[in-house]
């Protein structure tokens, strides 16, 4: 595993070499390219990446990925609103209590998470450990959703009626995920719009966004006290990420996302599978 220093010294050192950082900023990229192509459940891939590829803590990861998914967010957010297809009052109103949740888990739930949970013969589950197996059962969950696919909605306009009980626990549930596993809960967030808020397809997954990028950069203000941050790496993975979003956009032109969705839903279902073996084994 490489230090903070001796990351940053890679950056700035041409003559030096090092397969595991082009890996890590090469899945940078491709997280961004499937979030362009599909719109969302790439940032499922973020914390894998962090800790499998780069060797990053799983906690840690957690925090970064909270970083990449709120930015990535946002930029498809401020694509969506341009072309007025985001209800703010809306996202608005989520957000509250989901990034509320959001930044008390990962400013105080997450650090008092004791680092030994508990034993199984001569097994020992350690806070690490467990966080990556709950992460795992949050892909295969979010995998269901890819494969199973959504079904056809009335695009009409309906008037909005806010179910205020429900969007609170929604929100709620769906930060307190995010804040534990670092990921953006859209197979969530989505539903909840549609159901609760009676919002159109289309304006639910576009107004998706700016609850993901609200709930998860605020939320990852709670890690900036608890963490040494390593800016330099963040910033250049999260900018390569950014760029990812645009080549999958302009791929979008020629490529089904419907169908590779699912193809995607898959690779994640395999994803969490192989996870939950390797932290177990």
């Amino acid at each position: 595993m490489l230090l903070p220093n001796d990351r940053i010294l890679c950056y700035f050192v041409p003559n030096e070499f090092n397969m595991i950082e082009i890996l890590g900023f090469i899945g940078a990229v491709i997280i961004g390219v499937v979030l362009g192509l599909i719109g969302g459940g790439g940032s499922i891939l973020t914390v894998p990446i962090f800790v499998y590829i780069l060797g990053i803590d799983p906690v840690l990861a957690t925090a970064y990925s909270l970083f990449v998914v709120g930015s990535a967010a946002l930029v498809g957010a401020i694509r969506n609103a341009q072309k007025r297809m985001v209800d703010f009052k809306t996202g608005i109103i989520f957000s509250i209590p989901a990034f509320t949740a959001v930044f008390l888990t990962r400013k105080f739930l997450v650090p008092a998470i004791p680092e030994h949970l508990f034993s199984v013969g001569d097994f020992e589950v350690t806070k690490s450990i467990g966080i990556m197996i709950f992460f795992a059962l949050i892909m295969v969950i979010a995998a269901y959703f890819m494969i199973k696919g959504r079904k056809d909605t009335s695009e009409e306009e309906q008037e909005i009626e806010y179910n205020y009980p429900m969007i609170v626990v929604e929100g709620l549930v769906v930060g307190l995920l995010t804040g534990i596993v670092g990921a953006g809960g859209g197979f969530l967030i989505i539903p909840a719009l549609v159901l609760l808020a009676k919002l159109p397809m289309k304006k639910a997954v576009a107004t998706s966004l700016l609850i993901i990028a609200i709930k998860s950069l605020i939320g990852f203000t709670g890690d900036i006290q608890n963490f040494d941050i390593d800016w330099v790496f963040l910033l250049s993975f999260t900018g390569l990420s950014i760029l990812g979003i645009f080549i999958g956009i302009y791929l979008n032109k020629f490529i089904d996302g419907k169908k590779l969705k699912k193809g995607f839903g898959w690779f994640v279902l395999l994803m969490g599978v192989y996870i939950v073996l390797k932290e177990i084994l």
